[in-house]
């Protein structure tokens, strides 16, 4: 166990009802004496008084919970102070821990760390932590939630078993020539290697969906001036997110919106208006415009139905399998002949009228789903995984063409190896701080 005793504010900062305070190392149970407190049973929550030990005066009357390490959240000893959310009331708290002897304030994401170090939990439920304090949409709690529950330790920590299993076999045809081993040891070996790789190379064929569940899914709308990109961006963000105008060419910048769609995380992009004249503010905006829609996940195309059935020319050749097609303004078609008469497929709406939203929603949200669903595979959900994972692949290819077996037997640890840095199983210290950097304070 770490010989400091650090201490946060594990709630967040700024008034509130109740803010709660955690101490974890050896020195907790000597700070809540000098608190004024004695500690309590293990997991029970106890009315306490907190007082200035130098002056005795009463801090906070509120309450403590006590965690005996090894069975806490760090598997140090841990202490919880659930104090009221005043400013004054825990920066008083805070003022007296900073002086007591043995104790320091906490580094972000350091009591994670501790977890971490005692095998509370391995690296990707440390970062599956992260996620769920960070968790905007209920895809993004549910993804993390099974991260924290293991998922991604437990396929991950039995292609590393399988993966050393088949070394060990490898190692002893090597190792023991001249014993009557089985012939066919080695072509299990490789029998097993190739069938891991194969699942390896499935779980990374994946589209992207665990990151973009955690990091939101980037929707582009694109299409002609005054086509109403900018009225569908205010009237999903319900808010008038972009200025709205009958003059040519006024959305020259891309302008986003964060927002929630069925559960999922979605950037909302408004892009300016495709057209092939204009100044160079409006020309940079247009280059702007294509840019984005070329990385969207998803482009939504906005028609003009004030001209319909005639298309924009620019727009149609963003149109693709990963584009929704609108024709706004369809309150401007006449008859259900003209609308049958444009050549591509696509949904009838009016922002203005609102005739076919729910329609448009709907589909957007099957779309988004479509690219998110992992069905029952669990999601590949960060870089570092996918690095590593492509790291173990190339590895166990060139084992497999190794002109000597044991040059074969080290390509397939290095393939360990680089499973193991997922989860922290080998060759971590590099890679910790990277882990724990971006927590909070407190966590």
């Amino acid at each position: 166990m770490s010989e400091e005793t650090v201490f946060a504010l594990a709630s967040a900062a700024g008034r509130a009802g109740i803010a709660v305070i955690r101490l974890s190392g050896p020195a907790a149970k000597d700070a809540l004496v000098s608190l004024g407190c004695a500690a309590p049973l293990p997991r029970k929550a106890v009315r306490a008084r907190f007082v200035n030990p130098l002056s005795g005066e009463l801090l906070d009357d509120g309450l403590l919970l006590w965690f005996p390490g090894p069975a806490s959240f760090t598997g140090e000893d841990v202490a919880e102070l659930h104090v009221h959310g005043g400013r004054a009331v825990v920066d008083s708290i805070l003022t007296v821990l900073t002086g007591l002897e043995g104790l320091r304030p906490a580094e972000p994401g350091e009591f994670t760390r501790r977890a971490f170090e005692h095998d509370k939990m391995d690296l990707t439920q440390a970062e599956a932590l992260a996620d769920l304090v960070d968790a905007d949409t209920r895809a993004q709690q549910k993804q993390a939630l099974r991260q924290m529950g293991g998922a991604l330790k437990e396929l991950y920590d039995d292609w590393r078993l399988r993966l050393i299993q088949a070394l060990a076999h490898l190692e002893a045809v090597i190792d023991f020539p001249d014993e009557d081993l089985p012939p066919e040891i080695a072509d299990k070996v490789w029998g097993e290697v190739a069938d891991l790789k194969q699942e390896i190379i499935r779980h990374l064929d994946d589209g992207g969906r665990g990151e973009r569940v955690r990091d939101g899914i980037h929707i582009a709308i694109v299409g002609p001036p005054n086509a109403g990109k900018s009225s569908l961006l205010n009237f999903l963000a319900r808010r008038d997110a972009a200025i709205v105008s009958d003059i040519p060419g006024t959305t020259r910048d891309v302008i986003e919106v964060h927002m929630d769609l069925g559960g999922y995380a979605v950037t909302l992009a408004d892009t300016a208006g495709l057209r092939d004249a204009g100044d160079a503010v409006e020309d940079e905006g247009i280059r702007r415009a294509r840019r984005r829609a070329e990385t969207a996940d998803l482009k939504v195309a906005v028609f003009d139905g004030a001209v319909y059935p005639a298309q924009d020319a620019v727009t149609a050749t963003l149109v693709d399998s990963n584009t929704v097609c609108v024709i706004n303004k369809a309150d401007l078609i006449e008859n259900e002949v003209q609308k049958r008469a444009g050549v591509s497929p696509a949904l009838f709406m009016s922002v203005k009228t609102g005739a076919g939203v729910e329609e448009f929603l709907s589909v957007l949200r099957e779309r988004v789903g479509e690219k998110t669903d992992n069905g029952s595979a669990v999601p590949l959900t960060r870089a570092r995984h996918r690095h590593a994972l492509n790291e173990c692949v190339e590895a166990m290819t060139r084992a497999k063409d190794a002109a000597l077996s044991e040059l074969a037997a080290e390509d397939l640890r290095m393939a360990a190896r680089a499973l193991g840095r997922i989860t922290g199983r080998v060759d971590v210290e590099e890679i910790l701080d990277v882990v724990f950097r971006d927590f909070c304070i407190g966590k």
